[in-house]
């Protein structure tokens, strides 16, 4: 994995807005009616191929596919795994003590944007059987669509994002949560190894690591021992992968909204730092998390490790100035060292697929083209 060697290098979290083609296509195949199948793997690989680009342009040095292939976070596994299944008309409960604080927020929330606004109906997955990896053949499109894209454009690294185990589903079928988790990291596994095999940096996508700790059902005990066997299983699937070749990224599974539920960083920190890893990525930029970089004068980072703080946010259309985005970046290099640091986003700006991203597109590059600005201005203070 490179590092900030001469300058901080940028990169982001993963999922994009998809084109509209893309997404009536999607639309299509997951509501089982007729779709152009080649055209619409023409059409992902030339949003690979033009989202890639634009990243490269713009100065993201880490650039990813965008997700373009993917229906969202919560279902593009249900076409990667077998042994689970969906339960018509059940929704996702999220964010509980949120939507019970501001019921009349979320009711329109909801209607609006994430579930409302995506392609596909999002409903829990169910695990009713031995859990095994069936996406072989998915994971090498969209592999071979950012090799070919990379290549065009030679950006300083490319990663793929990927589901943690404890991003998949309910178990209704192993003996125990921790066999759960361990199965489905298992399955997992097939994924990981396909992404770093190819060359490509694997970042594992957690945020149920951080909901554990903003969640009302859990004492802190029981908190803690949920996060350990979660930061188990992901452990358990990426033995034998060398821990430079893996990013790890959580956040706090919500976009715009008060927020006022959410974990602190300095719980989850300490599990975080356990996942074998390389880096991390982390919310760092919205208004109830940007405090949080004082964590680390009390919490030492690990020797070799690096940390991809957010700087631009997901949940505002608000563009970041890069004199904001230079001082968070001089913030965290002083705490952690110039070359232990990258240039992030809060989370990704498509986890679902959606025709309607909470965050404008246009915005997102600004976003995007300010972080680069950012990341210069914080070089140029560095490096003097």
């Amino acid at each position: 994995m490179k590092r900030s060697t001469d300058r901080i290098l940028v990169t982001h979290v993963g999922s994009l807005p998809r084109p509209r083609a893309v997404l009536d296509m999607m639309k299509a195949k997951l509501a089982g009616q007729a779709y152009d199948a080649k055209g619409y793997e023409r059409e992902i690989r030339n949003a690979v191929a033009a989202t890639v680009k634009r990243q490269v342009d713009i100065g993201i040095d880490v650039v990813a596919d965008g997700e373009m292939s993917k229906a969202g976070f919560f279902v593009y596994v249900r076409s990667r795994l077998n042994g689970f299944e969906q339960r018509p008309g059940e929704k996702f409960a999220m964010f509980a003590d949120e939507v019970s604080h501001f019921p009349e927020y979320y009711k329109e929330y909801f209607e609006r944007a994430m579930f409302g606004a995506t392609v596909a109906p999002a409903a829990p997955l169910y695990c009713v059987g031995p859990v095994t990896y069936t996406g072989q053949a998915e994971v090498k499109r969209d592999i071979d669509n950012l090799k070919t894209a990379a290549e065009a454009t030679k950006p300083v690294e490319a990663f793929i994002p990927s589901t943690a185990p404890s991003g998949v589903g309910n178990n209704e079928y192993y003996k125990s949560e921790e066999e759960y988790f361990h199965a489905v990291g298992e399955a997992m596994r097939n994924e990981y190894l396909a992404i770093v095999e190819a060359g490509f940096l694997l970042q594992v996508d957690d945020p149920f690591l951080s909901d554990i700790f903003g969640d009302s059902r859990f004492d802190n005990a029981a908190r803690r021992k949920r996060a350990d066997m979660y930061v188990e299983s992901i452990n358990h699937s990426l033995r034998g992968i060398p821990e430079d070749r893996v990013r790890f990224h959580t956040c706090y599974g919500i976009n715009e909204g008060p927020r006022i539920y959410e974990a602190a960083l300095k719980d989850v920190v300490g599990h975080m730092l356990k996942v074998k890893a390389q880096a991390y990525s982390f919310e760092g930029a919205n208004a109830r998390h940007e405090h949080e970089y004082h964590v680390f004068e009390n919490v030492k980072v690990p020797d070799g490790k690096i940390l991809i703080p957010g700087v631009v946010t997901h949940a505002s259309n608000i563009v970041e100035h890069p004199e904001l985005i230079a001082e968070r970046l001089t913030r965290y290099a002083k705490l952690v060292g110039r070359e232990n640091v990258i240039a992030g986003a809060d989370c990704g700006f498509s986890s679902q697929a959606c025709y309607h991203t909470e965050v404008h597109p246009t915005v997102i590059w600004e976003k995007f083209r300010a972080m680069a600005e950012g990341a210069r201005i914080a070089s140029k203070r560095l490096w003097m």
